[in-house]
C-alpha cells in the first residue's frame, strides 16, 4: 500500500468554497482524499508505537498489517474504504493517544492495539479472501469494522476469538455471519445517498470506546432518511450531493427530548454523524446538514491553519450552555452558518423562526470571534466570508410571529448565558452596593468579566424550547400548560405565560419567585423579558447585566426591588 507522498492542494475555486462555508461534490472528494492520508499517517503512527506494546494473547500487529496488504492486493477499494472508515480514524486516535500516555481506558491495552485484526478481517471478508485470525472479544461481542457484530456468550469481558473464511463461509468463534447471533449493520438507503447505520463498532462514540448497543428502531431511521433525503435534495441540490459524497455512517443515540437533537461529530473521523433519533425527517435533515458542515471545517483544518491559541479564554456560544475556546466558536460558526442556510430555504413558521434565530445568532458570534485574540490571517478571512454572505440575510423578511419569538429566544439565551457565566468583580459590587445604599446612580462599570466554566442547571434553551411547541405543535403546547416541566425539562408555569404573551401573570409570577429566594439566573432573565415586553426599561438593565443585577440584590441581603435594580442597571452600570 505504498505511494509517492505529493502535496495536496485545493483548487483556489475548492479554498473559496469552503471557506465561504460551501463546498461543491469535488471540493469534498479532494477532502476525502486528503483525509485519507491524514488516517494513513495516524494509523502509521500507532504501529510504529504499538511495534513494542505487548500482543497479549493476540497475534503480533505485524500480522494483522500482512492480512490487509493480501486483502489490499485483491480489492485496494474495499480496503481504501475500511481504511477511511470514520470508526477507524477514532480507533487509531484513540489508541496512539493510550500508547503515548495522553488518554487513559479501563480495557486492557491489547484490546485496543488488537481492533487491527479485527479492521484486517474486515477487510478480508469484504475482498473475499479465504484466511484465519483471532480478533479481541469486548464484553461478549466480535465487532467487525463497516459489517456488524457477533455475540459470543459465555466468554470473559476481554477475550479473543477466531474469524475464519473458508469455502465462501465466514465463521466468527465458529459461528456463520448469516446466523441469529450475527448483527449486519443496516444500510439507510435513498436515491442518491447510501449511509451506514453503526450500532455495533466499539469506536463509533467519538470521544471514547462504547460498548455494542443493537438498536431495535432502525427500521424508523429508514422511514425517516428518505424523506430527510428528499428535503435536502429539494432544499439544495448539491449541498446534498456534497453530503452523499462525504458522509458514510450514523451513529444513532437514544431519542432526546422533542426539540432538543442531541448530535456530534469529530476531527478523527470524517464521514460520520453522531446524533440521537430525529423527531421527524426535517430535523434528520437539518443535523445532517450540521454535522457534515463540521466535518468539512474539520477536515479543512487539517490542511491549513486558523488560529494560534492555548485555549486559555472562553467565549460565548450562542448555541451551547457552557463557554467555549476559539476553536469550538469557529467550529460552532461554521456549522451553523449551514443550519442557517439550510432553514433559510423552509418557509413554514418553525423554519421561519429556526432561519431569524441562527441568522442573528450566528452573525452575533462571527462578530465576536472576528475580534478575539488568536485568529491568524486565514482564520480572519474565513471569518470576513461567512460575514459577508450572512449579513444580507438579516435584512430578509420573516414572519412577524416567528421574528419576534426568535427575538425572545435570542434574548433569553444571551442573558441567561451571561447571568450563568459572567461574576462581578468584588470591588465593583462594594462600589454598586455603596452607591445603591447612599440613594446615588448606580456609577458605570467598565469592566467585562472572564467567563467561568460550567453548566447551567437547566437548558439555557428552555424557552426557545417552549416557543417551538408553540410554534410547530399548539395543540401539544395548550396540554404542557399544567406541568411544562414533564415534558420540557426545566420549564415552569411562569415561562410558559411569558412565552403565550400573558406578560403581566409572567411579571407577577418571577418577582415572586425573586422574593421568595428563588431568584436563579431563568429567573431574572424571565423578570427581565417579561419586563420589557411590558414596555417597563428595568427590562434593558436586567438583559443587558443580570449578572450583577443577581449580585447587587444579593450584596444587598435581598432588600432592594429587583425592578427598580433593572431601572437603575438601564441608566448607569
Amino acid at each position: 500500500m505504498h505511494r509517492t507522498a505529493r502535496p495536496h492542494v485545493l483548487s483556489p475555486q475548492s479554498f473559496d468554497e469552503l471557506l465561504g462555508g460551501g463546498g461543491s461534490p469535488a471540493t469534498v472528494d479532494r477532502l476525502r482524499v486528503s483525509e485519507r492520508s491524514w488516517r494513513l499517517l495516524v494509523v502509521r503512527a500507532l504501529l510504529d508505537s504499538a511495534a513494542t506494546a505487548p500482543a497479549g494473547p493476540l497475534p503480533p500487529s505485524a500480522d494483522g498489517w500482512k492480512l490487509l496488504s493480501r486483502a489490499w492486493a485483491v480489492s485496494k477499494e474495499a480496503v481504501e474504504d475500511l481504511l477511511a472508515y470514520p470508526a477507524v480514524g477514532v480507533w487509531a486516535a484513540h489508541t496512539l493517544r493510550r500508547l503515548r500516555g495522553t488518554a487513559q481506558d479501563d480495557a486492557p491495552l491489547w484490546a485496543d492495539t488488537g481492533h487491527l485484526h479485527a479492521i484486517a478481517a474486515a477487510a478480508a471478508v469484504r475482498a473475499g479472501l479465504e484466511f484465519r485470525t483471532d480478533v479481541p472479544v469486548r464484553h461478549g461481542w466480535v465487532v467487525l469494522p463497516a459489517l456488524g457484530a457477533m455475540r459470543v456468550p459465555g466468554r470473559a469481558d476481554w477475550d479473543v476469538a477466531e474469524v475464519r473464511a473458508f469455502a465462501g463461509s465466514v465463521r466468527i468463534a465458529g459461528r456463520p455471519l448469516e446466523g441469529p447471533d450475527w448483527h449486519a449493520l443496516t444500510e439507510l438507503r435513498a436515491d442518491g445517498c447510501t449511509l451506514l447505520l453503526d450500532d455495533t463498532d466499539p469506536y463509533r462514540d467519538l470521544r471514547k470506546p462504547a460498548g455494542v448497543e443493537p438498536i431495535d428502531s432502525a427500521a424508523e431511521w429508514q422511514e425517516l432518511f428518505g424523506p430527510a433525503w428528499d428535503i435536502l435534495r429539494r432544499t439544495d441540490t448539491e449541498v446534498a450531493e456534497a453530503l452523499a459524497g462525504g458522509l458514510v455512517s450514523v451513529v444513532p443515540r437514544p431519542r432526546a427530548e422533542r426539540f432538543r437533537p442531541h448530535s456530534a461529530s469529530s476531527g478523527d473521523a470524517f464521514g460520520t454523524a453522531l446524533a440521537s433519533a430525529p423527531d421527524d425527517a426535517e430535523q434528520f435533515a437539518s443535523t445532517l446538514v450540521h454535522e457534515f458542515q463540521h466535518n468539512k471545517l474539520s477536515a479543512f483544518m487539517h490542511l491549513f491553519t486558523l488560529y494560534d491559541d492555548q485555549g486559555a479564554r472562553l467565549h460565548y456560544a450562542p448555541w451551547r450552555d457552557d463557554p467555549r475556546p476559539l476553536g469550538g466558536l469557529l467550529q460552532g460558526v461554521y456549522a451553523f452558518f449551514g443550519v442557517t442556510a439550510f432553514w433559510r430555504r423552509r418557509g413554514h413558521a418553525l423554519g421561519q423562526f429556526e432561519f431569524a434565530l441562527w441568522r442573528s445568532q450566528t452573525a452575533y458570534a462571527l462578530r465576536a470571534v472576528g475580534s478575539a485574540d488568536g485568529l491568524n490571517d486565514l482564520g480572519r478571512r474565513l471569518v470576513a466570508e461567512l460575514t459577508r454572505r450572512i449579513e444580507p440575510w438579516l435584512d430578509e423578511p420573516v414572519d412577524a410571529r416567528a421574528r419576534s419569538a426568535a427575538a425572545l429566544a435570542v434574548a433569553d439565551h444571551r442573558a441567561t448565558w451571561r447571568a450563568w457565566h459572567l461574576r462581578p468583580a468584588p470591588g465593583t459590587l462594594r462600589d454598586l452596593a455603596a452607591a445603591w445604599s447612599d440613594g446615588n446612580p448606580l456609577p458605570r462599570t467598565a469592566d467585562e468579566p472572564e467567563p467561568v466554566p460550567g453548566s447551567p442547571a437547566r437548558g439555557v434553551d428552555t424557552r426557545a424550547v417552549l416557543l417551538r411547541w408553540l410554534l410547530a405543535d399548539p395543540a401539544g403546547f395548550a396540554a404542557l400548560r399544567d406541568d411544562p416541566g414533564a415534558v420540557v425539562a426545566g420549564a415552569r408555569p411562569e415561562d410558559i405565560a411569558l412565552v403565550e404573551g400573558r406578560t403581566a401573570e409572567a411579571l407577577g409570577a418571577f418577582r415572586a419567585r425573586i422574593g421568595r429566594g428563588a431568584g436563579d439566573p431563568e429567573t431574572w432573565v424571565g423578570l427581565g423579558l417579561a419586563a420589557r415586553a411590558a414596555g417597563d426599561p428595568a427590562g434593558d438593565g436586567l438583559l443587558a447585566r443580570p449578572e450583577l443585577a443577581m449580585a447587587l440584590h444579593g450584596e444587598l441581603n435581598g432588600q432592594a426591588d429587583p425592578l427598580a435594580l433593572g431601572r437603575a442597571l438601564a441608566n448607569g452600570a
